[in-house]
């Protein structure tokens, strides 16, 4: 897929329809407790799922990908809070800092020979100073760097987790949290392994590696301004105290209104774990990847760290439980019903089936006309010692139930010797 399709998809149309459903069914949904706690329990789990599998991912654009469905995490974990305002303020956050990764990583595959594998970068930032910063710049925002536009609304939603006081709101928290600096993590893993580790990729590949035209500096230049101040200059507007912004579009229910817990009442070290947490992830990815790769092989040099890195990388096998136990018996299911029941029952008793049955009978009722005198006259014996054989076949066995088919065949025969050619002529 062309990566401007992807920055559009991933930013801007595909991901976010579902969650602006729900946004939409807001009246609906605070009116249901077990909804909303699904909602925030899914919301949570798939973040945390993501940011895991993100960690190991070697190709480039997936490793973005499935940053995307990590945020999509906490959108969806914001709508199970209540707080849809939060929810669409995050959307519409993460459209630039998305939109500014996935074009800048698109200029660093396009510049180096189409090559999509992170371990085959390496040394690039002397090459694409601009595309480096661009990505810095998107990757901090993803982090939710203070005062910069992913800021004000991932770690807001983090906040409102906890500010929520139940069982949910708690493990939206824990796992919110810990995917935060999951996420320092994988984000500068990307930066280390495309642009400041030493050189892994072939000679040509470097030669040939350039800026990008004017054509992609100035959305990504533009994309980087947004992913930096709009979340301080629209903030206030998407999630101010007393803010009505959205009047009758959204719904939230006075009692599920916790944003006044979450800014003025959580303890100083609630606020500032996200951020520590970032901070850790972001600074042990530059240690390992950046000064010390020797340790990240000794990690996966034995039976447990295979172990992980093959579940995080295979994606909790979700593809394989999925094709074995649901795309392959759809399958096989289809295949029975085409060769069994379409092509064999079907045809067997439907237009094919009759059409070929009756023009076999036919054929075989031309077969007995051998123009042999003696076979007529044994056709003649048999059909009277029949005829004979119904007409007094009360007298032998009871055959009540084959009255009226007895009665039936009567008449035909009686209507036949009337209507004889002899008869017709005497």
């Amino acid at each position: 897929m062309p990566t401007p399709v992807s920055a559009l998809i991933h930013a801007a149309t595909l991901v976010t329809a579902g969650l602006y459903l729900l946004l939409r069914s807001s009246p609906l949904l605070e009116y249901s407790s077990t909804a909303l706690l699904v909602i925030t329990l899914t919301g949570a789990t798939t973040a945390f799922f993501a940011a895991t599998c993100g960690l190991v991912q070697n190709d480039l654009k997936r490793i973005i990908a499935f940053s995307t469905i990590s945020q999509l995490g906490y959108m969806v974990m914001a709508v199970g809070l209540s707080q849809y305002n939060v929810a669409l303020m995050h959307v519409v956050n993460h459209a630039f800092f998305k939109a500014l990764l996935f074009l800048g990583a698109g200029a660093a595959i396009h510049s180096f020979s189409d090559q999509q594998d992170v371990r085959r970068f390496g040394g690039l930032i002397k090459i694409l100073p601009f595309t480096y910063t661009a990505m810095l710049v998107g990757s901090l925002s993803l982090l939710a760097t203070p005062w910069l536009t992913g800021f004000y609304s991932k770690d807001l939603i983090i906040e409102l987790a906890y500010g929520h006081y139940s069982f949910s709101g708690t493990y939206a928290f824990i796992l919110g949290s810990t995917t935060a600096g999951l996420t320092a993590f994988y984000s500068f893993r990307l930066i280390c392994l495309v642009f400041l580790t030493v050189p892994n990729g072939p000679k040509q590949s470097y030669l040939n590696a350039h800026e990008a035209n004017n054509k992609v500096i100035i959305p990504l230049f533009l994309l980087a301004l947004f992913s930096i101040f709009f979340g301080f200059i629209f903030s206030d507007l998407f999630v101010g105290m007393a803010s009505d912004f959205f009047s009758n579009a959204l719904f939230i229910k006075p009692n599920n209104i916790s944003l006044i817990e979450a800014e003025f009442s959580l303890p100083l070290i609630i606020k500032l774990l996200p951020a520590l947490l970032s901070l850790f992830g972001a600074s042990l990815a530059m240690f390992l990847y950046h000064k010390g790769p020797i340790f990240i092989i000794d990690l996966t040099d034995n039976f447990i760290g295979q172990s992980l890195y093959t579940f995080f990388n295979g994606k909790y096998f979700f593809d394989i439980i999925y094709n074995n136990y649901f795309i392959n018996k759809g399958l096989d299911l289809g295949y029975k019903i085409s060769k069994v029941l379409d092509r064999g029952i079907i045809e067997m008793v439907g237009p094919y089936g009759l059409s070929h049955t009756l023009t076999n009978t036919g054929k075989n009722i031309s077969k007995l006309d051998t123009g042999v005198i003696t076979t007529y006259s044994i056709y003649i014996t048999l059909s009277l010692l029949t005829l004979i054989f119904l007409i007094f076949a009360p007298i032998l066995i009871d055959t009540s139930l084959l009255n009226e088919i007895r009665l039936f065949i009567i008449y035909i025969a009686a209507l036949i010797i009337v209507l004889s050619p002899s008869n017709i002529k005497s």
